[in-house]
This record gives structure tokens, sequence and C-alpha cells, in this order.
């Protein structure tokens, strides 16, 4: 593990990432974000989903540095009296884990997809490409709230589990179009090679050429696509449970805690929706600068 560690930090992008202030900071703050909700039972001061705990005499506390806040709220409380901070960590906790199910899940059909498509060619090259026009053609965020809405009124006493499924399909099934293009585009290049040829002429069955030639070769750009997808995926999750399609109310999602604080921004509780949406801002953004960088680190015209 330590060969392997110095071994990444002495390669082309390990100096790539070593000379490039952005991406370490970028870096640091994922980190941060990813350590806190993977321990969240242990980082945040209380548990928001331990309802024996809440306090109503307690709701809209401001934050502990103001002249009326409360010692035990470093960032005050929300509408049920839920500690913002703790509220903040087990919200991104659901956004990450959302966010990265839904990609890998999107990648993992794109991929398959683009590859038959780019290394089959003919009508289903044709008709997968088809396909993914279609699904272009529609934004991603009415596709969310039309399958949300069809699994509400299918579900409509779900379960906390069923609304994650919802969210996790509905961001999936508008997720794969673009791996299935960039793949698609990788492979027409990569099946026209002499290595694939030779595959071809030893008799190589089309399946394991695509397996095992092809695919660690179309890679990485579906890296890079889907480190900048995963910021996507967290804001479309955030922008669904704004508007109330999202995870239940009393899950206290990003989305979530930015709705309930949007009633009361006017009326002086500022805190219950500014630090949420932060939140939102500093995970989407780091996500999305190491996503600039890997996509400048593996461009090999940029090296």
């Amino acid at each position: 593990m330590k060969q392997l560690v110095f071994g990444w930090l002495d390669s082309d992008v390990g100096h790539s990432f070593r000379t490039s202030p952005m991406a370490m900071l970028a870096a640091l703050l994922a980190f941060v974000c990813v350590f806190a909700s993977v321990f969240a039972p242990w980082v945040s001061p209380h548990d928001p989903f331990d309802l024996t705990t809440l306090v109503l005499g307690d709701a809209r506390l401001p934050p502990a540095w103001t002249a009326a806040g409360s010692a035990k709220y470093l960032l005050g409380t929300d509408d049920q009296g839920r500690d913002i901070l703790s509220a903040l960590i087990y919200g991104a906790r659901i956004s990450l884990v959302i966010g990265v199910v839904s990609v890998l899940l999107s990648a993992v059909i794109g991929v398959a997809l683009g590859l038959l498509a780019g290394f089959l060619g003919g009508w289903v090259d044709g008709f997968l490409m088809r396909v993914c026009d279609v699904m272009l053609s529609f934004p991603p965020i009415l596709v969310a709230l039309l399958i949300a809405g069809v699994g509400r009124a299918l579900f409509p006493n779900a379960q906390t589990s069923v609304a994650f499924g919802v969210l996790i399909v509905s961001i999936t099934l508008t997720g794969w179009v673009q791996y299935a293009r960039t793949v698609r585009g990788s492979t027409l290049v990569e099946r026209n090679k002499e290595y694939v040829q030779a595959a071809r002429v030893t008799g190589v069955a089309p399946l394991r050429i695509m397996r095992r030639h092809v695919l660690p070769n179309v890679l990485g750009p579906v890296l890079v696509l889907a480190t900048i997808h995963v910021a996507t995926a967290i804001i479309t999750e955030a922008t669904l449970s704004f508007l109330g399609v999202g995870v239940p109310p009393t899950s206290p999602s990003l989305g979530t805690l930015i709705r309930v604080g949007n009633d009361y921004l006017f009326s002086g509780e500022w805190w219950i929706t500014v630090f949420p949406g932060a939140m939102l801002v500093v995970i989407s953004l780091s996500v999305n600068l190491l996503g600039d960088w890997l996509r400048d680190a593996l461009n090999p015209r940029l090296q």
C-alpha cells in the first residue's frame, strides 16, 4: 500500500496534483465532507434522526456566536429544533450516497451500452444512439420529477429507503446517456487499431475483446465524467428535495433544509437556509474542481 501511494505521487498525475494548489484544496474539502459523512454518528454533536432528543422549545435558535445563540448549537437550529451542524453532516451523507450510487449505476449502464454501440455498429449503434437522442431531448430535472411523482403515486406510504430508490432511479435514468456517447466515440477509435484487429484474427470472442482490450482504454474519459457527474447528481437530489419530491421531510437532506429555511429567510432566521446552501456549494465546487484537474491531468496534449 505504501509503495502504491508513493508510486502514484511520483507519476505524472501525482506530480500534476502536487503542483496544483487548487486541486489540493478541492481534495481537502472533499475529504473533510466525505470523512464527516462516513463517520457522522461519531462526528456530529447530535443525532437529528432521534426524535426523542428534539425539543420544540429550541426551534429556530440562532448560531452560538450571536448574542441570543445557545452554546449547545454552534450553527443554530431549524424549525424542528434540530442542530443545523448535525443536520448538515447527516444531510451531506444522504446527498453523497445518492450521488455516488446513481453515478455508479449510470456509468455501468452507459459504458456497457456505449461499448456495444461503438464496437458492433450497424443497427445496434443506430438504435442505441436514437434512444440517447430521445433521452437528451428531456431536461434531467423534468424526467426526475416525473419518475419521483410516479413513484410517490405507486407508493404513497413509502419508507425512506423507497424514496431513496426513486431518487437514484431518476438520476440514473438521465445520467447514463453521457457515458454511452462518450464511450461510443472512444470505442469507434479503438476498434480500428491493430491490437483489436489482431485479437479478431486470432478468434477472440467480441465480448472478450470489449472487456479485456477495449474497455481499459476508454475508461479515462469515463473517470473524468463520473467525477463531474457526482456534483451534478448531488445538485439534482437537492433540487428534488427542495421541490418536495425528494427524500421525506423527516430526513435532514441539504435540499430539504434549504426548502425549510426558505420559509423563514425573510423573518430573520437566515442560518436555516444559508448554512445548508453553503454546504451544498462546497461539496459541488470541490468535486467539480477535482474533475477539472483530473481532465487536465489525463489529457496527453497538456502534458
